[in-house]
Parts: structure tokens; C-alpha cells; sequence
């Protein structure tokens, strides 16, 4: 099927901090703290934009394989929708910034599960075509998205940004991806919408309905168990399960409901927010760096977004 041959994730140069947080919008620190779990965190700066940082991330997974631009047939550029500009292609633009002149360019929307979605869209690709590389983009902008002022956004509070690369392709893989299982629950499509307030997009939530925690209890093991009986594998057999860090508690609940302890995971949330779709790289980046993975070792990377969507991608670790 092809995989990961390589990634990198690059962080804005300024920071969220919970003290602003607070003066904006009159919520304690220590609720604050409580959806943060950290004082401040990576979020874009004013004359930030996510594209560039996403083509600095590309560049770099470029130069360090040595992939040529020539060899890349798809650029795949994947968050909320919400881009740098409006009625704009982000994918053409970092591919011509790159000399990508042979690819088909697009984007992918689906939250903070199109990162997932893309990787899975562009190995769909590489068997379809003739190019032996696709180029996965994630450039999610969720900090330009919060109202810092509404007490009751406070639940995004922790929303970060940190645009990436992700380069695929069908051999010498870093990571082979196995399969995947993505599910759609459209009875919480309303849950979040956005109101557009002086030319902004602002996150807002609708009603006060109860029970997603209880749908991310049942849809992420339901993803589990698919990946697993397609391989024919059991939890046992996994080496860390990573998950977006939206929630602190909620990890801590799907990793006690899998039987799982938390060494088998990945936890970032003291130091950094939730970074969109890059989670799931920055949680990579980690064991990698830190040589706590083996050759074989099976991952399963478990993404959501709203709508609510939620999947679970296995991926198998070929070694460096």
C-alpha cells in the first residue's frame, strides 16, 4: 500500500497564552489551565500564515530524502477549510512555491481528521498513477479561529497551530500504512458552526446537547476493533495507540476503556496545545526521537473532527 516516507512539523514563532486568555474573556486561569493544561502554547502571530510554514515543512522533508519535485504527482493540502485566504487553493500555491509543476493539486476538509483523511487520499492516488510520490500538507489554523472573549468557547481554548508535511510514498517507507476505518456520526453535524464577525470565521457551539464524550468512547474502540480484525491482530499487538490531543481526560478515558496504559501513548499536553493535525505527527516525532520504537512495532493513530468524524489508521514502523 505504501506509507510515510517522511514528515516535519514546523511551529509559528508566537505564542497563546492562558494570561491573555483570561483578561479577554474573564474566565479563571485555572479554568483555563484546566483545558490547557499548560500556560501557553504555539499559535500563529499576526502576519503568520499557515502555508508558508507548510511549504517550510515540505521543503525541508524535500531536501533531507531528496526527493525531486518532478517525482511528485499529487500535493494535498488538508485542515478545517478554513484557509489563509478565501475561494483559494493552498496545495497550488505551495507546490509552485516548491517547482511542483507535474502534480495534481487539492485540498482536503475534514477538521482535525483531514490530515488522516489526506494520507489515506493520497496512497489511494500512488496506486492509481504513475508518480512514485504524493505530498501531504496540513495546515490547520484552529488559533484564528476561538473567540478569546466568549466565555463559552472556552473549550477551544487550547487550540493551537503547527502546519507540517507529510511525504508518501510506495516504498522505503519510514512508516507503512496498513489500513484505515473512518466513520461519520451526521446526527452532530450542527454541534459547531461558524459565525463570520468582521471578516473573521469564529468557531461557535450550538445548543448544549450531552453525550459526545460517550460517542468518542464508542466510535474510536468501533475503529479499533475494524483496523484490528483486518489485520487480524489483537490490542496486544500494539506498540502505542497516539491520539489527537483535544482532551486531556477524554485520552485518559478511551485509553483506560481499550486497557491500555498510558506508556503505550503519547501525551503532550503540558507543553504543547492541540495542534489540529499535526498531533499525531509531533506524538511520531517523539517516539522517533526518543528511540522508543523497533522495527514491526504496529501503531494505531486515531484522528477526529467534527461532524463529528472519527478514525483510527494502523501504521507498521519499517526502521531508519
Amino acid at each position: 500500500m505504501g506509507g510515510i516516507v517522511d514528515f516535519e512539523v514546523r511551529f509559528p514563532s508566537s505564542r497563546a497564552r492562558v494570561q491573555d486568555m483570561h483578561a479577554d474573556s474573564g474566565v479563571s486561569v485555572a479554568d483555563i489551565l484546566a483545558v490547557t493544561h499548560t500556560a501557553e502554547f504555539p499559535a500563529l502571530g499576526e502576519h503568520e500564515q499557515a502555508w508558508e510554514l507548510a511549504a517550510e515543512a515540505a521543503r525541508a522533508v524535500l531536501a533531507r530524502t531528496g526527493v525531486s519535485p518532478d517525482d511528485i504527482g499529487h500535493v494535498i493540502y488538508a485542515g478545517s477549510g478554513e484557509w489563509d485566504l478565501p475561494f483559494w487553493s493552498p496545495a497550488a500555491k505551495v507546490a509552485g512555491e516548491l517547482g511542483i509543476g507535474r502534480a495534481h493539486c487539492f485540498e482536503v476538509a475534514n477538521f482535525c481528521n483531514a490530515g488522516m483523511t489526506a494520507v489515506r487520499t493520497g496512497l489511494n492516488e500512488l496506486a492509481l498513477g504513475a508518480a512514485p510520490y504524493a505530498l501531504v500538507l496540513i495546515g490547520d489554523r484552529l488559533s484564528r479561529l476561538v473567540d478569546y472573549t466568549d466565555p463559552d468557547s472556552k473549550a477551544l481554548f487550547n487550540f493551537g497551530d503547527a502546519p507540517a508535511a507529510v511525504l508518501l510514498g510506495r516504498e522505503d517507507c519510514a512508516f507503512e500504512v496498513l489500513t484505515s476505518s473512518m466513520r461519520t456520526d451526521p446526527s452532530w453535524a450542527d454541534y459547531y458552526s461558524g459565525d463570520l464577525e468582521d471578516s473573521q470565521v469564529l468557531m461557535r457551539r450550538r445548543g448544549r446537547r450531552q453525550g459526545l464524550g460517550d460517542a468518542y468512547l464508542e466510535n474510536f474502540p468501533a475503529r479499533v476493533d475494524d483496523v484490528l480484525t483486518a489485520l487480524g491482530r489483537t490490542l496486544s499487538d500494539v506498540s502505542y495507540f497516539l491520539i489527537n490531543q483535544g482532551d486531556k481526560g477524554m485520552h485518559e478515558r478511551l485509553l483506560d476503556r481499550l486497557g491500555l496504559p498510558a506508556e503505550r501513548s503519547v501525551f503532550s499536553y503540558d507543553r504543547l496545545g492541540h495542534m489540529g493535525g499535526s498531533d499525531l505527527l509531533i506524538a511520531l516525532r517523539e517516539l522517533t526521537d526518543h528511540k522508543r520504537l523497533e522495527t514491526g512495532d504496529l501503531l494505531l493513530l486515531a484522528s477526529s473532527g467534527m461532524g463529528f468524524t472519527w478514525g483510527v489508521t494502523a501504521v507498521e514502523y519499517r526502521g531508519r
